[in-house]
């Protein structure tokens, strides 16, 4: 990965972008899109469109998700302890002890997620997943006067961040899901930058993903394009205890996963594929029966339809503060992106 891309790959996983938060991911997305993109725009939803050859045809929406799961704080009790809720989907069994972050107004603030000690509870409590309101977060405070002189109520929080690298080119952070598909999209923008397009290219970073696919219902509707690929995480199925014959098999280093399936353009599809064939990029084909919980989802029923694909960065251990991924399916990832767009002509037909 070029030295200055993996800055911005870690710059995107260092700042936080809980749902409906994304503020400080979008400052970095329209920084790296400013000297690469033709116009760059934020709509009043949040999403950034950096857009390359606007006035080209078709219409050509590639779509990363910069938002990631987090908690907001509901509630200080008397003795400072904050009570939080979750944004988007979490397994409380992975949260319970985590080093964690309130981001607030004036900057953010070290907590823990903490429950009772084993040793003071029963069977039962033991045995027992806790709920959201057994769990409190801990920062460090002495009374809830000094607490609410730090955190106010609706702050997010998020796991503590950072990028940390693994053998055999792969990094564990939280919020791969979905920073690493974002940074596909950018990443694709910088290859694109100086090559002759006949598309349109409308590279979005979509917000509240994790909350039900909403930024890109509404970029999707604004750019109205002619076809539209999203850029998720997906399951990597290379890991202890998963079922390969419900879920199929993918696996990290082997390139990224190309979908079919009903939300997917067949034409969309095969054009991946050719394109993947055609410049020795690795893919992995991963079928999806149904529609997919993904940007891909929204995408495709956006006013009179869009010709949709999508591309999945295989992921372990996903919604999880140790979420792994390798780094080089992220590079082919974009590099198969940008020679799809570079390809596309206004004479194709892209009718199933």
């Amino acid at each position: 990965m070029q030295e200055a891309s993996l800055a911005f790959l870690k710059d995107l996983l260092q700042n936080p972008s809980p749902s409906g938060f994304e503020q400080p991911v979008q400052d970095v997305v329209r920084a790296w899109a400013k000297p690469l993109a033709d116009e760059v725009r934020t709509d009043r939803h949040g999403n950034v469109l950096a857009v390359m050859h606007p006035g080209g045809q078709p219409r050509i929406m590639l779509a990363g998700h910069c938002d990631q799961i987090a908690l907001m704080v509901e509630h200080i009790d008397d003795n400072g302890f904050l009570y939080v809720q979750p944004i988007g989907g979490w397994d409380m069994q992975i949260l319970l002890g985590q080093n964690l972050t309130v981001w607030t107004a004036t900057g953010p603030v070290n907590g823990v997620v903490a429950r009772r000690a084993p040793h003071l509870m029963t069977s039962d409590e033991r045995n027992k997943v806790p709920l959201f309101t057994d769990i409190w977060v801990d920062i460090g405070v002495k009374d809830k006067k000094e607490g609410e002189s730090l955190v106010t109520l609706g702050d997010p929080v998020t796991f503590a961040l950072g990028f940390r690298d693994l053998r055999n080119g792969l990094a564990v952070s939280p919020g791969m899901d979905d920073k690493v598909g974002l940074w596909v999209v950018m990443e694709t923008l910088r290859l694109l930058k100086g090559r002759q397009i006949q598309a349109a290219v409308f590279c979005v970073s979509t917000v509240q993903e994790e909350i039900g696919l909403r930024g890109a219902t509404t970029s999707a509707y604004g750019i109205h394009p002619h076809l539209g690929i999203a850029v998720d995480v997906c399951h990597a199925t290379d890991t202890p205890g998963n079922d390969k014959k419900s879920i199929g098999e993918t696996k990290l280093g082997s390139g990224p996963a190309v979908f079919r399936g009903p939300n997917i353009n067949p034409r969309v599809f095969t054009r991946l594929q050719e394109t993947a064939q055609a410049h020795e990029i690795a893919v992995q084909v991963r079928g999806v029966p149904r529609a997919t919980g993904t940007d891909a989802n929204v995408m495709q029923l956006s006013r009179d339809g869009v010709a949709t694909g999508l591309i999945g960065i295989p992921n372990r251990y996903m919604h999880s503060p140790v979420e792994v991924v390798c780094l080089n399916d992220l590079d082919h990832a974009a590099q198969l992106l940008a020679e799809f767009c570079a390809s596309v002509t206004p004479q194709m037909d892209w009718t199933p």
